[in-house]
C-alpha cells in the first residue's frame, strides 16, 4: 500500500476544479498575465485558492485581499505559504477592510479581479496609469459601478451578466447553499414552514425552489410585476408585501438592494422568524436598525452559531442569521456555493481576465456582460470535461 497523507478542504476544492485545472494547464503554455499584477476582492476560501492558482499559472502576480465577514484564516495562510501577497483579515468592519482595498490599490495592479465594486470605486476616485480594467463579479457591484463608467473608462466584465453564472452559480448554487445555511446555522426542519423570499431574480429562483423542495409553503415578494407573475405561474404564492412578511417563519433577502427588510416591518415580523440575507452586501436586512430600536428591549447572542435573538417589549422574539451578512459564506463551518458551480464561475473569471490582459476590448467595453464567445467557450469545455 502506498503512504497515505492527510489532505485539508483547500486540497479538496482543488482537486475537484476540473475546469480549472484544465484552464490552469492551457494558461502555464500561453502565459496570458506574464508580466502583469492582478489585484483581488473577493470571498478568500477555499474555491478561491483555486482560481487564483490557476491565474497564477498563466505568469500573473497577484495582490489579494477578502470581503466583509468572508475571509477564512485558513485560507489566506495557505496564499501566503504560496509567496502570494494578501492584505485581509476576518472582520465586519467597514473601515478595517477599508484599509485591506487601498493596500491592493497602493500595489498598482494592472487588473482588478473585484466582487461588489469595492476595488473599482475607489479606482475610479484615485486612478492610476497601469489599470487595464477587469471583471466585476456581482449584480451588486454592477448596479454601483455602472454610474461610474465616465470615470472609469476601461473594460470591465461583469461575470453575473453571464447565462452561465446565472443558471449555474445563482439559481442552483445560491438556492442549495442558502438552503443548507438555515439548516447549517438552525438545524430545524424546513417542513410546513412558511418561507417568504424577497427577491425573484437567479438566486431567489433557487432559493424559493430549494426550500419548496423541502417541503417548505414558499412566498415570494418582487417589487417588478412582471417578474411577480412569474412566481405566481412558477406556483409561488405571491401575497402583498405585510402579509408576506407577518405569515413568514423563515424570511430570505436575495435581491442586491438595501432596505429590504427594516425597522418599519417591526410590527409584522413574526414571534419566532428566523431572517437570513443572501445579498452580496450586509445591508438587506437592517439589523443595526434593530438592534437600536426602542421596540427592541434586548439581543441575545449565540456567539459560537451567529444567531441573534432580538426580543420585542411586547413579547414577541425574532432571529437574525450570520448579522445580516451572506449567510452561505456566514456561521459555523461556512461553505458557500457548490464546487462546481464555482469552477464554472470562476473559469469565466479567468477568461475574461485573460481577454482584457490580451488587449482585446476597449473603454466601451466598461460594465457590460460576458462576451458569447468566452460564454460558449467555458460552457464546451465544461460538457467536454462531463461527458
Amino acid at each position: 500500500m502506498d503512504q497515505s497523507s492527510s489532505l485539508s478542504r483547500i486540497d479538496w476544492v482543488a482537486r475537484s476544479c476540473r475546469l480549472l485545472a484544465a484552464t490552469a494547464a492551457e494558461f502555464r503554455d500561453t502565459k496570458p498575465f506574464a508580466g502583469l499584477t492582478i489585484g483581488t476582492g473577493i470571498h478568500l476560501e477555499p474555491k478561491t485558492v483555486a482560481l487564483l492558482m490557476t491565474l497564477r499559472s498563466g505568469g500573473a502576480g497577484l495582490v489579494c485581499t477578502g470581503n466583509l465577514n468572508s475571509t477564512q484564516p485558513e485560507t489566506v495562510d495557505y496564499l501566503r505559504a504560496q509567496g502570494i501577497k494578501v492584505f485581509a483579515t476576518q472582520t465586519r468592519n467597514a473601515d478595517e477592510h477599508g484599509a485591506s482595498l487601498d493596500a491592493i490599490l497602493a500595489e498598482k495592479p494592472d487588473l482588478l479581479l473585484d466582487n461588489g465594486g469595492d476595488l473599482f470605486a475607489r479606482a475610479a476616485e484615485r486612478p492610476y496609469a497601469n489599470l487595464l480594467g477587469g471583471t466585476e463579479e456581482t449584480t451588486s457591484g454592477r448596479t454601483r459601478l455602472l454610474p461610474m463608467r465616465d470615470r472609469l473608462n476601461m473594460p470591465i466584465l461583469v461575470i453575473n451578466d453571464s447565462p452561465i453564472k446565472q443558471f449555474a452559480e445563482n439559481k442552483h448554487a445560491v438556492g442549495q447553499s442558502m438552503f443548507e445555511s438555515y439548516l447549517r446555522f438552525t438545524n430545524r426542519s424546513t417542513n410546513g414552514k412558511r418561507v417568504t423570499v424577497f427577491g425573484y431574480g437567479a438566486c431567489g429562483k433557487g432559493t424559493a425552489a430549494c426550500f419548496r423542495n423541502a417541503f417548505s409553503t414558499v412566498s415570494v415578494v418582487d417589487i417588478d410585476p412582471v417578474t411577480t407573475l412569474e412566481a405566481h405561474l412558477d406556483g409561488f404564492s405571491t401575497p402583498l408585501r405585510e402579509a408576506a412578511i407577518r405569515s413568514a417563519d423563515i424570511l430570505v433577502t436575495v435581491t442586491g438592494y438595501a432596505d429590504i427588510v427594516t425597522v418599519a416591518d417591526l410590527p409584522f415580523i413574526k414571534d419566532g422568524a428566523i431572517l437570513m440575507n443572501g445579498g452580496h452586501f450586509p445591508h438587506e436586512i437592517d439589523v443595526e436598525g434593530f438592534r437600536n430600536s426602542p421596540d427592541v428591549t434586548g439581543v441575545d447572542r449565540y456567539e459560537a452559531e451567529q444567531i441573534e435573538t432580538v426580543r420585542m417589549r411586547d413579547g414577541r422574539a425574532f432571529h437574525i442569521l450570520g448579522g445580516g451578512h451572506m449567510a452561505n459564506l456566514a456561521g459555523p463551518r461556512p461553505l458557500g456555493n457548490t464546487v462546481e458551480s464555482m469552477d464554472l464561475g470562476f473559469a469565466l473569471q479567468a477568461r475574461c481576465l485573460e481577454r482584457v490582459a490580451r488587449g482585446g476590448l476597449g473603454a466601451e467595453s466598461c460594465v457590460i456582460p460576458v462576451p458569447g464567445d468566452i460564454d460558449a467557450l467555458v460552457a464546451s469545455a465544461y460538457l467536454d470535461l462531463a461527458r
